[in-house]
């Protein structure tokens, strides 16, 4: 199948995983994009899988993923089930030839990613990850001020995110994102992917990634408290922490250049800041109330207009789960 494949005028998508997060940040995004159509949801819950159907307007469901997948009027597919269940339904999803979207991380580990990419890669099949980060326009400003050279040559940049503990955590209730089979990172594997991979979008992609990880508190099986270091392609350091055992929530990203500085967040919702030599600029750019919007809207882009490509592929979710893994020392 050739990367810009020749779909219909509408592409009909069906949705496997329809939990939390396709409520608001995604779900509604793909019906809200031109010429895309949520035509088909699979959910092992019967009973929340037709509730959900009914509430959003889609007219197929089943708790059979094999029966989506396979369903000759499901276009495209997107994967939004947690990830220990990426490359089951992605190698699927690849084999019967179709366009697909994972949500992120791509899988808990390089090797199943890399297995994802590879199968869809070798089909030439379009793969994308749902790191959404790189089409909002938040973060396109900070994008648009790096290539306009606002702070010269980049130098550094550091990220240092800590939270409290959830009153799940401290009740030591199950928790996939604290389940070690799941994500063997805990919440940095959920939270961290998305800002070492806006990190690889804005400065070039870390070609050496060192790091330390432990578990601290000792309230689930999953680590919680992290450091690394880093150097991007073009040659700026990087640094980062991360603790989910903190009193506080603190959400800071600084690049230094050699003519300024710009500060952000990655989640909270605070201004882009930069301070330069010859600019200084403070703004607030808010989310669409559907976060992964932009990003949805550029997969139609990638579908369907010649020489547009998205910024969040497969192979982009491939270097983030090496990235994550290197820092979890889980490869060499």
């Amino acid at each position: 199948m050739s990367d810009k494949v020749n779909k219909p005028k509408t592409i009909r998508w069906g949705i496997i995983g329809c939990g939390d997060v396709t409520e608001v940040k995604s779900g509604p995004a793909y019906q809200q994009t031109e010429g895309f159509e949520v035509i088909s949801v699979m959910r092992r819950n019967e009973e929340k899988l037709k509730d959900y159907a009914l509430r959003h307007g889609i007219r197929k469901y089943t708790t059979d993923a094999d029966q989506l997948i396979n369903d000759p009027e499901v276009d495209a597919v997107y994967i939004a089930t947690p990830p220990d269940t990426h490359k089951l339904y992605a190698l699927k999803v690849a084999e019967a030839g179709k366009p697909c979207c994972v949500e992120k991380p791509l899988s808990p580990s390089y090797e199943e990613s890399l297995a994802i990419y590879s199968a869809f890669e070798n089909k030439n099949i379009p793969l994308f990850t749902s790191y959404y980060r790189r089409s909002l326009p938040r973060f396109q400003q900070v994008y648009t001020w790096l290539k306009n050279d606002e702070i010269g040559e980049i130098r550094h940049i550091n990220w240092h995110l800590s939270k409290a503990p959830s009153p799940t955590d401290l009740a030591k209730k199950p928790n996939w994102r604290t389940d070690p089979v799941v994500a063997p990172g805990g919440y940095f594997d959920d939270l961290a992917s998305h800002g070492l991979d806006l990190f690889a979008y804005l400065l070039g992609e870390m070609k050496q990634v060192n790091g330390i990880s432990i578990n601290q508190q000792q309230l689930y099986g999953a680590k919680d408290a992290f450091a690394a270091c880093w150097i991007h392609e073009g040659g700026a350091t990087g640094a980062g922490s991360w603790n989910f055992g903190c009193d506080r929530t603190e959400d800071r990203v600084e690049i230094y250049g050699s003519k300024g500085k710009i500060q952000f967040a990655v989640f909270e919702e605070v201004p882009v800041i930069l301070d330069g030599e010859n600019k200084q600029e403070e703004l607030f750019i808010e989310h669409p109330k559907s976060v992964q919007l932009h990003h949805v809207e550029n997969m139609k882009k990638h579908l369907v207009n010649k020489g547009f490509i998205h910024p969040s592929s497969g192979g982009n979710g491939l270097h983030t789960s090496w990235v994550m893994d290197k820092i979890l020392s889980r490869i060499n």
